[in-house]
């Protein structure tokens, strides 16, 4: 029983902050950009969803479709303001790491100018009802936040690899240098990708928001657990970003049963500290030498 619980709290946690992990993966591996700005674009998504939920319907697709349009969006805005002025300038990859920071910083300051300091919540979207499954009670919360993940995922590797705009963008995943060489536009791939990633990061808002809270500062945490998850997952690699997300979720979900929830991110960082130390590149291993440079 302890062990099934352990597992789908591990999921569930997983497959949020798996999808911020993701697109750090897909906008370092395509673009070579360390975007911190998902911490303004969590927060941002979580107020347009709260915005819609507040005002217009508490419909979960017009929601959920309020976060991730919110999310893609502001993806939108840091490509134009930081992406496409800075990526052919030297030192790109600290300068754009340091912009897109500033960019969090800013935003959530302008977040908390319109909307105060006092936390917003979204309503439940998924319903109160419950599964039970071998004697495992599954609430409607943690079924809808893996299946929505894990359609959002499915959708996006679809999108890749079906459409000509996700093709150049595994073009640019895999080989930056070539995939520019043979005519692709960097600039408006970039676009692409940080609409892509801007989008899963708007969905991760809103399914962590109905449970937690909305606030300028709320996307900081899963800033942090998605670039580390990312870096433990090894850097540009999206398999091993899903890797890690299911065994920091575990680490977290243990550490919350058996020390108690203030000790998470201690224990979430000794253990990518040692993932680190057997694998200085991650678990998967794949980080294009090309972006160290």
């Amino acid at each position: 029983m302890d062990i099934a619980f352990l597992l789908t709290n591990a999921i569930v946690v997983a497959s949020i902050y798996g999808l911020i992990a993701i697109a750090v993966s897909i906008t370092w591996s395509s673009l070579g950009l360390v975007n911190l700005g998902y911490g303004f674009i969590f927060s941002l998504a979580g107020y347009a969803a709260w915005l819609v939920a507040d005002n217009f319907s508490h419909n979960p697709v017009l929601i959920a479709g309020a976060g991730i349009l919110g999310g893609a969006l502001t993806g939108v805005l840091i490509c134009i303001i930081v992406f496409i002025p800075l990526h052919d300038k030297p030192a790109f990859t600290s300068r754009g790491m340091i912009a897109t920071l500033a960019i969090s910083l800013i935003g959530s300051q302008i977040l908390l100018m319109i909307f105060g300091p006092t936390a917003k919540s979204l309503p439940e979207l998924f319903g109160r009802w419950k599964l039970k499954f071998s004697g495992i009670t599954l609430s409607a919360d943690k079924i809808g936040i893996v299946v929505c993940s894990v359609l959002m995922l499915a959708l996006v590797v679809m999108w890749m690899r079906s459409s000509r705009r996700g093709l150049e963008i595994r073009a640019m995943m895999m080989n930056p240098h070539a995939a520019s060489i043979v005519g692709i536009g960097i600039r408006r791939t970039g676009i692409y990708v940080m609409a892509l990633t801007g989008a899963m990061a708007g969905l991760a808002a809103v399914l962590l928001s109905q449970t937690y809270y909305i606030s300028p500062f709320s996307g900081l945490t899963p800033l942090i657990k998605g670039v580390s998850i990312a870096l433990c997952g090894g850097l540009g690699s999206v398999q091993g970003a899903v890797i890690a997300a299911i065994l920091l979720g575990l680490v977290e979900a243990m550490t919350n049963k058996y020390l108690g929830g203030q000790y998470v991110l201690i224990t979430q960082f000794l253990v990518i500290i040692l993932v680190l130390i057997v694998r200085p590149r991650g678990i998967a291993g794949l980080l294009d030498k090309a972006r160290e440079q």
